[in-house]
């Protein structure tokens, strides 16, 4: 991992405008992002996503002497997320050799607490008696999954209320054991003795080898792909089981673009209210759907004007032919913009 010298800075992309400054000053490491200088702890037990991104999880954790602070939790409630470790998107550029690829599986996260199954959201999947038979008391990381190119049916299942039948045709598949503080390696060999004297007829573990190169990444996400996988997970050797976003972990998945008409604008919400929160769109087929992300500030103040043509990018199809995850990428050259900087969305 790269470090910073003593007096010396570096400089890393966030959400704002401009990039975060980091700085080492005598072995105390600052940064100027909100996170780092709201913490009412001293400042040389201060930390933040950008430190543990540019100089790595465990530098980090040596350097405070214990485990990372986690972010501040919400007052207990059945809506309250589990602690679980969420993946940033490869950048392209940096060198993943060692690193553990697994296939990223188009299912439901699912952190099984040792009696229930949760959402990311804190929401229960009410999976029957006879679907978790075996599983041990401990908590595991997985994906709830039926088969490539399932997703939609995956989730229809899991969400049902009824513990149903249905359940017997999905599985969960296990890639982490949280509560195991230890480094990755380690905490694969506890699945693999776990697994290995355990036969759980609903459940197995996903499998991971080892990156061998950019070449070898690169082939083995065609390979997954090819078959209908949605893309790859990589983790970082010798990595801890950290809550929230690590840079430890990262998903590689190829993505298209295309491009669809403006025909409205969503009023946003919240930190969006009185400009645009939404796009509603049209492909050249006439399937319509909303596009939510991918814009900046200036462009949901002036969005694209209703008509022109916009650029999206997203990861496949659903099988009505919805784009799943469009993201904005741009108007085409010859649409104009709105242009009004303080037109006020459209219902």
């Amino acid at each position: 991992m790269p470090d910073i010298a003593d007096g010396e800075t570096a400089e890393v992309k966030g959400s704002a405008a401009k990039p975060y400054v980091l700085k080492n000053t005598g072995g105390v490491y600052s940064c100027s992002c909100p996170a780092w200088r709201n913490q009412s702890t001293p400042i040389e037990r201060r930390t933040c996503k950008h430190l543990r991104k540019y100089r790595g999880e465990k530098e980090e954790e040596d350097r405070l002497g214990g485990a990372l602070p986690q972010r501040a939790q919400k007052s207990a409630s059945k809506k309250d997320g589990p602690p679980i470790l969420l993946a940033h998107a490869w950048a392209n550029t940096q060198d993943l050799k060692d690193w553990w690829i697994s296939e990223k599986l188009d299912g439901v996260r699912a952190y099984r607490d040792g009696q229930r199954f949760l959402s990311r959201q804190g929401n229960e999947y009410m999976a029957p008696n006879w679907f978790v038979k075996g599983l041990p008391k401990t908590p595991l990381d997985g994906e709830l999954w039926l088969d490539r190119k399932a997703f939609q049916k995956t989730i229809s299942i899991v969400r049902r209320q009824d513990r149903s039948e249905h359940w017997k045709e999905a599985k969960f598949v296990v890639f982490d054991a949280p509560a195991e503080k230890t480094a990755f390696e380690n905490r694969i060999e506890y699945l693999q003795d776990l697994f290995a004297g355990a036969k759980f007829e609903f459940a197995s573990m996903l499998e991971h080898k080892t990156c061998n190169g950019l070449t070898h990444l690169k082939k083995e996400l065609a390979r997954v792909e090819a078959i209908g996988g949605e893309g790859l997970m990589l983790r970082e050797p010798g990595s801890r089981y950290a809550v929230g976003r690590s840079s430890t972990l990262l998903k590689v998945k190829t993505f298209h673009d295309a491009e669809a008409i403006v025909l409205a604008h969503q009023p946003g919400k919240g930190k969006h209210k009185g400009r645009m929160g939404a796009l509603n769109v049209q492909l050249p087929d006439g399937t319509e759907f909303s596009i939510g992300t991918g814009f900046s500030d200036k462009q949901r103040d002036s969005p694209p004007a209703i008509g022109s043509t916009v650029t999206f990018r997203y990861q496949e199809l659903t099988d009505a032919g919805v784009p799943r995850f469009p993201s904005f990428v741009a108007v085409r050259k010859n649409d104009a913009p709105a242009k009004s900087s303080k037109r006020r969305p459209r219902a």
